[in-house]
């Protein structure tokens, strides 16, 4: 927070405004916390919340385990109101983890760069989904996630831009605030009202 206030007048007023950040990771395993994000694709967090609570207690979770997942039909996905894209999405995530057998233990522990090339090698997962996942399951702190359109539009609205700022815009707007870009990313998100996994 002091850094942020000390490069960002804008982030200042901003924390000055909101008070301390309260993000917290979630205690997802990470298969877990994989699938989630995906569902939370493009919808809005209490669309996602509920279809997630319900494809976990179609599988008998928590946590969602890979196998019972890999094995469930279009009517069943369908049954806990999962999009077809986001299925194709979920099989291509089972089927990635189960030829990788060591993706997932010590996942915490790869660096960003390694887990975007990891993450965006399986069909359905792009860009977004590996920010959300470093930021919320990982607690990454340096995460700016540039084509999240909330952060767009918080920044557009905290530092009077005509329009929504593109990817290069967005990159030279927080670059006063590496090494804590995700923390600033909160603040923008929280300017336009609650954040998940925040108090």
């Amino acid at each position: 927070m002091r850094h942020l206030a000390r490069r960002c007048p804008t982030m200042k007023k901003l924390i000055a405004r909101i008070g301390p950040c309260t993000l917290t990771p979630r205690a997802d395993d990470p298969f877990t916390l994989i699938v989630r994000c995906v569902i939370s694709q493009q919808i809005s967090g209490k669309a996602a919340a509920s279809i997630s609570a319900k494809l976990t207690e179609a599988v008998g979770g928590p946590p969602i385990a890979v196998k019972k997942l890999a094995q469930f039909t279009d009517e069943q996905f369908q049954a806990c109101g999962v999009s077809g894209p986001k299925r194709r999405t979920l099989r291509a995530v089972c089927e990635f983890v189960q030829a990788n057998r060591r993706f997932l233990p010590g996942i915490a522990d790869r660096s960003d760069d390694l887990l975007r090339e990891q993450l965006v090698s399986i069909k359905g997962i792009g860009p977004w989904t590996v920010d959300m996942i470093l930021m919320f399951g990982i607690s990454r702190p340096d995460v700016l996630p540039v084509g999240d359109y909330g952060l767009k539009v918080g920044v557009q609205k905290l530092f009077g831009l005509k329009e929504l700022p593109k990817p290069t815009e967005l990159e030279t707007i927080a670059e006063p605030w590496r090494p804590h870009r995700s923390i600033a990313t909160w603040y923008v998100w929280r300017s336009l009202g609650p954040v998940p996994q925040s108090e």
